[in-house]
Protein backbone atom coordinates (compact mmCIF):
# COMPACT_ATOMS: atom_id res chain seq x y z
CA UNK A 1 0.00 0.00 0.00
CA UNK A 2 1.24 3.34 -1.12
CA UNK A 3 -0.44 6.88 -0.38
CA UNK A 4 -0.06 10.53 -0.21
CA UNK A 5 -2.42 13.36 0.57
CA UNK A 6 -2.21 16.31 -2.19
CA UNK A 7 -4.02 19.30 -0.09
CA UNK A 8 -6.17 19.77 2.76
CA UNK A 9 -7.80 23.17 1.78
CA UNK A 10 -10.47 23.51 5.19
CA UNK A 11 -13.74 22.85 2.28
CA UNK A 12 -11.44 19.79 0.85
CA UNK A 13 -9.16 17.25 1.37
CA UNK A 14 -7.39 15.19 -1.58
CA UNK A 15 -5.12 12.32 -1.79
CA UNK A 16 -4.84 8.96 -2.75
CA UNK A 17 -3.96 5.46 -1.80
CA UNK A 18 -2.75 2.16 -3.95
CA UNK A 19 -3.85 -0.85 -2.48
CA UNK A 20 -2.02 -3.95 -2.40
CA UNK A 21 -4.40 -5.63 -5.04
CA UNK A 22 -4.10 -3.92 -8.06
CA UNK A 23 -7.68 -4.47 -9.20
CA UNK A 24 -9.39 -2.86 -6.00
CA UNK A 25 -10.35 0.45 -5.35
CA UNK A 26 -9.07 1.85 -2.03
CA UNK A 27 -11.41 3.57 0.81
CA UNK A 28 -10.76 6.09 3.06
CA UNK A 29 -12.12 6.14 6.62
CA UNK A 30 -12.55 9.50 8.23
CA UNK A 31 -12.47 9.58 11.87
CA UNK A 32 -13.56 12.04 14.16
CA UNK A 33 -13.27 12.03 17.99
CA UNK A 34 -12.45 8.69 17.92
CA UNK A 35 -15.66 7.78 15.70
CA UNK A 36 -15.55 6.72 12.12
CA UNK A 37 -18.03 9.38 10.90
CA UNK A 38 -17.72 8.38 7.12
CA UNK A 39 -16.05 5.61 4.86
CA UNK A 40 -15.48 7.10 0.72
CA UNK A 41 -14.00 5.64 -2.28
CA UNK A 42 -11.60 6.42 -4.49
CA UNK A 43 -13.00 8.44 -6.97
CA UNK A 44 -10.58 9.81 -9.38
CA UNK A 45 -8.70 7.93 -12.17
CA UNK A 46 -5.22 9.13 -12.67
CA UNK A 47 -3.14 7.12 -15.49
CA UNK A 48 -0.03 7.72 -14.01
CA UNK A 49 -0.60 4.86 -11.91
CA UNK A 50 -1.72 2.46 -14.70
CA UNK A 51 1.68 3.84 -16.44
CA UNK A 52 3.90 2.94 -13.12
CA UNK A 53 2.46 -0.47 -13.31
CA UNK A 54 0.96 -0.21 -9.51
CA UNK A 55 -2.61 -0.17 -10.68
CA UNK A 56 -4.51 -1.54 -12.95
CA UNK A 57 -6.92 1.29 -13.67
CA UNK A 58 -5.92 4.38 -11.65
CA UNK A 59 -9.28 4.73 -9.51
CA UNK A 60 -6.90 5.78 -6.16
CA UNK A 61 -7.83 9.16 -5.88
CA UNK A 62 -10.29 10.76 -3.22
CA UNK A 63 -11.77 13.82 -2.62
CA UNK A 64 -13.40 15.03 0.43
CA UNK A 65 -15.68 17.76 0.59
CA UNK A 66 -18.98 18.52 2.81
CA UNK A 67 -20.98 16.07 0.47
CA UNK A 68 -19.20 12.87 1.87
CA UNK A 69 -17.80 14.64 5.55
CA UNK A 70 -20.58 17.19 6.79
CA UNK A 71 -19.41 19.71 8.45
CA UNK A 72 -15.75 19.58 6.98
CA UNK A 73 -14.53 22.77 6.72
CA UNK A 74 -15.62 23.61 10.08
CA UNK A 75 -14.18 20.36 12.09
CA UNK A 76 -10.68 21.43 13.35
CA UNK A 77 -9.60 17.47 14.30
CA UNK A 78 -10.02 14.88 11.78
CA UNK A 79 -7.87 11.87 10.81
CA UNK A 80 -7.59 9.65 7.62
CA UNK A 81 -7.32 6.14 7.67
CA UNK A 82 -6.57 3.39 5.01
CA UNK A 83 -9.81 1.62 5.52
CA UNK A 84 -7.97 -1.79 4.41
CA UNK A 85 -4.58 -1.53 6.68
CA UNK A 86 -6.24 0.90 9.29
CA UNK A 87 -3.13 2.72 8.51
CA UNK A 88 -3.07 6.75 9.51
CA UNK A 89 -2.60 8.69 6.39
CA UNK A 90 -3.47 11.88 7.51
CA UNK A 91 -3.98 13.96 10.72
CA UNK A 92 -5.91 17.49 10.55
CA UNK A 93 -5.32 19.57 13.26
CA UNK A 94 -5.02 22.85 14.56
CA UNK A 95 -1.26 24.02 13.32
CA UNK A 96 -0.22 26.30 16.42
CA UNK A 97 2.56 25.36 18.87
CA UNK A 98 3.14 21.76 16.45
CA UNK A 99 6.88 20.97 16.60
CA UNK A 100 7.48 21.54 12.67
CA UNK A 101 10.01 18.98 12.07
CA UNK A 102 9.95 15.01 11.43
CA UNK A 103 11.51 12.97 14.05
CA UNK A 104 12.46 9.78 14.38
CA UNK A 105 12.93 7.76 17.81
CA UNK A 106 14.91 4.89 17.61
CA UNK A 107 13.38 2.13 20.35
CA UNK A 108 16.51 -0.26 21.51
CA UNK A 109 14.30 -2.12 23.83
CA UNK A 110 11.72 -4.83 23.46
CA UNK A 111 9.71 -2.66 25.07
CA UNK A 112 8.50 1.01 23.84
CA UNK A 113 9.81 4.37 24.79
CA UNK A 114 5.78 4.80 26.20
CA UNK A 115 7.01 7.84 28.36
CA UNK A 116 8.56 10.00 25.81
CA UNK A 117 6.13 8.97 22.96
CA UNK A 118 3.45 9.75 25.27
CA UNK A 119 4.56 13.05 26.28
CA UNK A 120 5.92 14.24 22.69
CA UNK A 121 2.53 13.01 20.59
CA UNK A 122 0.62 16.24 21.23
CA UNK A 123 3.33 18.55 19.66
CA UNK A 124 3.45 16.63 17.03
CA UNK A 125 0.55 16.88 13.68
CA UNK A 126 1.51 12.84 12.98
CA UNK A 127 2.78 10.46 15.22
CA UNK A 128 3.30 6.82 14.46
CA UNK A 129 4.52 4.66 17.22
CA UNK A 130 5.88 0.75 16.57
CA UNK A 131 6.74 1.32 12.77
CA UNK A 132 9.23 -1.13 12.66
CA UNK A 133 5.62 -3.98 12.65
CA UNK A 134 4.32 -1.77 9.47
CA UNK A 135 5.45 -3.94 6.05
CA UNK A 136 8.38 -2.36 4.41
CA UNK A 137 6.39 -0.43 1.38
CA UNK A 138 3.96 1.62 3.93
CA UNK A 139 7.29 1.86 6.31
CA UNK A 140 8.82 3.66 3.30
CA UNK A 141 6.16 6.34 2.81
CA UNK A 142 5.83 7.13 6.62
CA UNK A 143 9.32 7.49 6.43
CA UNK A 144 9.48 9.76 3.00
CA UNK A 145 6.42 11.54 3.92
CA UNK A 146 7.17 15.13 2.12
CA UNK A 147 3.12 16.38 3.01
CA UNK A 148 4.28 15.59 7.00
CA UNK A 149 6.67 18.23 8.51
CA UNK A 150 5.38 17.83 11.46
CA UNK A 151 5.47 13.78 12.66
CA UNK A 152 6.99 11.94 15.14
CA UNK A 153 8.23 8.32 14.36
CA UNK A 154 8.64 5.47 17.04
CA UNK A 155 9.98 2.52 17.01
CA UNK A 156 12.63 -0.60 16.48
CA UNK A 157 13.65 -0.13 13.06
CA UNK A 158 16.96 -2.30 11.74
CA UNK A 159 18.70 1.47 10.54
CA UNK A 160 20.85 0.49 8.41
CA UNK A 161 18.18 -0.72 5.55
CA UNK A 162 16.22 2.80 6.46
CA UNK A 163 19.42 4.88 6.80
CA UNK A 164 19.14 6.80 3.72
CA UNK A 165 15.43 8.11 4.96
CA UNK A 166 16.82 9.50 7.87
CA UNK A 167 19.50 11.64 7.35
CA UNK A 168 20.00 15.00 9.25
CA UNK A 169 18.77 16.91 6.11
CA UNK A 170 15.52 14.99 6.50
CA UNK A 171 14.60 14.04 10.00
CA UNK A 172 16.15 14.42 13.49
CA UNK A 173 17.05 11.11 15.11
CA UNK A 174 17.56 10.07 18.61
CA UNK A 175 18.04 6.97 20.25
CA UNK A 176 18.17 5.68 23.70
CA UNK A 177 20.72 2.96 24.27
CA UNK A 178 19.57 0.52 27.47
CA UNK A 179 21.94 -1.37 29.44
CA UNK A 180 22.81 -4.38 27.54
CA UNK A 181 22.15 -6.85 30.79
CA UNK A 182 19.13 -5.07 31.98
CA UNK A 183 17.61 -5.53 28.43
CA UNK A 184 18.30 -9.11 28.10
CA UNK A 185 16.39 -9.61 31.28
CA UNK A 186 13.51 -7.82 29.85
CA UNK A 187 13.31 -9.82 26.51
CA UNK A 188 13.84 -13.28 28.56
CA UNK A 189 10.94 -11.84 30.97
CA UNK A 190 8.89 -10.81 28.08
CA UNK A 191 9.15 -14.62 26.22
CA UNK A 192 8.33 -16.50 29.45
CA UNK A 193 5.28 -13.79 29.96
CA UNK A 194 3.87 -14.79 26.32
CA UNK A 195 4.07 -18.76 26.79
CA UNK A 196 0.47 -19.15 27.11
CA UNK A 197 0.10 -16.79 23.79
CA UNK A 198 2.42 -19.70 22.26
CA UNK A 199 0.25 -22.32 23.25
CA UNK A 200 -2.94 -20.70 21.94
CA UNK A 201 -3.99 -21.78 17.69
CA UNK A 202 -5.55 -18.25 18.53
CA UNK A 203 -3.00 -15.95 19.56
CA UNK A 204 0.43 -17.73 19.06
CA UNK A 205 0.90 -17.13 15.22
CA UNK A 206 1.16 -13.05 16.31
CA UNK A 207 4.37 -14.24 17.90
CA UNK A 208 5.64 -16.10 14.61
CA UNK A 209 8.99 -17.73 15.29
CA UNK A 210 9.30 -16.60 18.98
CA UNK A 211 6.54 -18.82 19.47
CA UNK A 212 8.15 -21.68 19.85
CA UNK A 213 11.37 -19.25 21.85
CA UNK A 214 8.48 -18.46 24.67
CA UNK A 215 7.52 -21.89 25.33
CA UNK A 216 11.03 -22.71 25.62
CA UNK A 217 11.68 -19.76 28.38
CA UNK A 218 8.75 -21.09 30.08
CA UNK A 219 10.49 -24.13 31.16
CA UNK A 220 13.19 -22.68 33.06
CA UNK A 221 13.46 -20.96 36.62
CA UNK A 222 15.16 -17.50 35.79
CA UNK A 223 15.85 -17.18 39.89
CA UNK A 224 17.57 -19.76 39.64
CA UNK A 225 21.70 -19.59 38.39
CA UNK A 226 22.21 -23.19 37.63
CA UNK A 227 18.54 -23.18 35.11
CA UNK A 228 19.78 -20.55 33.66
CA UNK A 229 23.25 -21.56 32.76
CA UNK A 230 21.03 -24.73 31.27
CA UNK A 231 18.90 -22.26 29.69
CA UNK A 232 21.80 -20.45 27.58
CA UNK A 233 23.53 -24.26 26.60
CA UNK A 234 20.08 -25.11 24.86
CA UNK A 235 18.37 -22.02 23.15
CA UNK A 236 16.86 -22.28 19.91
CA UNK A 237 17.71 -20.18 17.35
CA UNK A 238 14.58 -17.59 17.40
CA UNK A 239 15.42 -16.72 21.45
CA UNK A 240 19.27 -16.33 20.30
CA UNK A 241 18.42 -14.21 17.49
CA UNK A 242 16.52 -12.09 20.31
CA UNK A 243 18.99 -11.95 22.66
CA UNK A 244 22.50 -12.24 21.12
CA UNK A 245 24.00 -8.82 20.82
CA UNK A 246 20.53 -6.99 20.08
CA UNK A 247 21.61 -3.08 19.92
CA UNK A 248 24.46 -4.31 17.53
CA UNK A 249 22.01 -6.26 15.41
CA UNK A 250 19.70 -3.42 15.01
CA UNK A 251 22.19 -0.78 14.25
CA UNK A 252 24.87 -3.40 12.14
CA UNK A 253 22.42 -5.73 9.61
CA UNK A 254 20.33 -4.54 7.24
CA UNK A 255 17.43 -7.84 7.51
CA UNK A 256 16.76 -9.80 10.81
CA UNK A 257 17.71 -12.57 9.32
CA UNK A 258 21.39 -11.47 8.78
CA UNK A 259 23.51 -13.38 10.84
CA UNK A 260 26.11 -11.27 13.23
CA UNK A 261 29.74 -11.43 12.58
CA UNK A 262 32.63 -9.01 14.58
CA UNK A 263 32.38 -6.80 11.23
CA UNK A 264 28.68 -5.83 12.36
CA UNK A 265 29.51 -4.23 15.53
CA UNK A 266 32.06 -1.82 13.59
CA UNK A 267 29.06 -0.67 11.18
CA UNK A 268 27.29 -0.52 14.23
CA UNK A 269 29.68 2.00 15.99
CA UNK A 270 29.54 3.87 12.96
CA UNK A 271 26.07 3.62 12.61
CA UNK A 272 25.53 5.03 16.28
CA UNK A 273 27.63 7.65 15.50
CA UNK A 274 25.67 9.15 12.53
CA UNK A 275 22.42 9.27 15.24
CA UNK A 276 21.62 12.97 15.96
CA UNK A 277 21.17 12.35 19.52
CA UNK A 278 22.42 9.52 21.64
CA UNK A 279 21.26 9.14 24.75
CA UNK A 280 21.42 5.99 27.78
CA UNK A 281 18.62 4.72 29.96
CA UNK A 282 20.92 5.23 32.97
CA UNK A 283 20.97 8.69 31.69
CA UNK A 284 17.80 9.36 30.91
CA UNK A 285 17.42 13.20 31.98
CA UNK A 286 20.39 14.05 29.62
CA UNK A 287 19.19 12.74 26.93
CA UNK A 288 15.19 13.46 27.36
CA UNK A 289 16.27 16.53 27.90
CA UNK A 290 18.86 17.29 25.09
CA UNK A 291 15.58 15.76 22.90
CA UNK A 292 13.46 18.17 23.96
CA UNK A 293 15.64 20.89 23.66
CA UNK A 294 16.17 20.38 19.74
CA UNK A 295 12.96 20.43 19.17
CA UNK A 296 12.35 23.20 20.85
CA UNK A 297 9.76 22.10 23.25
CA UNK A 298 9.25 23.70 26.87
CA UNK A 299 7.73 21.18 28.90
CA UNK A 300 8.93 19.01 31.82
CA UNK A 301 10.54 16.36 31.18
CA UNK A 302 8.78 12.89 31.58
CA UNK A 303 9.86 10.52 34.03
CA UNK A 304 10.74 7.09 32.60
CA UNK A 305 8.83 3.59 33.78
CA UNK A 306 10.53 1.94 36.19
CA UNK A 307 12.35 -1.36 35.49
CA UNK A 308 10.66 -3.87 37.57
CA UNK A 309 12.51 -5.19 40.87
CA UNK A 310 11.85 -8.98 39.17
CA UNK A 311 14.13 -7.33 36.05
CA UNK A 312 16.79 -6.04 37.78
CA UNK A 313 17.40 -9.18 39.79
CA UNK A 314 17.75 -11.03 36.56
CA UNK A 315 20.03 -8.60 35.33
CA UNK A 316 22.24 -9.13 38.15
CA UNK A 317 22.17 -12.66 37.97
CA UNK A 318 23.01 -12.77 34.27
CA UNK A 319 26.00 -11.05 35.01
CA UNK A 320 27.69 -13.82 36.80
CA UNK A 321 26.73 -16.17 33.88
CA UNK A 322 29.66 -16.44 31.48
CA UNK A 323 27.58 -17.25 28.83
CA UNK A 324 25.93 -14.11 29.02
CA UNK A 325 28.68 -11.78 28.81
CA UNK A 326 29.60 -13.79 25.52
CA UNK A 327 26.82 -12.92 23.92
CA UNK A 328 27.05 -9.15 24.90
CA UNK A 329 30.21 -8.35 24.83
CA UNK A 330 29.23 -5.90 21.91
CA UNK A 331 26.36 -4.18 23.26
CA UNK A 332 28.25 -4.26 26.46
CA UNK A 333 30.93 -2.22 24.42
CA UNK A 334 28.89 0.45 22.74
CA UNK A 335 27.08 0.92 25.88
CA UNK A 336 30.08 1.50 28.35
CA UNK A 337 30.89 3.94 25.57
CA UNK A 338 27.98 6.16 25.07
CA UNK A 339 27.82 6.41 28.87
CA UNK A 340 31.99 7.45 28.96
CA UNK A 341 30.51 10.04 26.04
CA UNK A 342 27.60 11.10 27.70
CA UNK A 343 29.35 11.59 31.82
CA UNK A 344 32.35 13.52 29.71
CA UNK A 345 29.99 16.29 27.98
CA UNK A 346 27.06 16.66 30.09
CA UNK A 347 26.69 18.96 32.86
Amino acid sequence: MRYFIDHDHGDSIRGWIVPDNPLAISRVMVSVAGQRVAEVPASVIDEAFKRNGWHATGQCTFVLTAAEVPGLPDIPRLELYDADTNVLIYRRMPQEGLVRLRTMLINTSIEPETALQAALFPHFQHCYFGVHKLPDEILTCVLTGPAAPSAFLSGAVTVPRYENFMTPDLMITAILVQDPYTEMATRMRWLKARAGDALDPTRGWRLGPLAEAASFSDEYDFTDVKSLKRYFRMLPEPAYRLLYNPLTRQLGTRMPEDRLHPGNSIAAIEILARVGIVGHRTRYHAFASTLFDQLGINAPVPVPPPIPAETQALAERLRTVKAVEEMLVFDVAMSDAVKDSIDKSWS
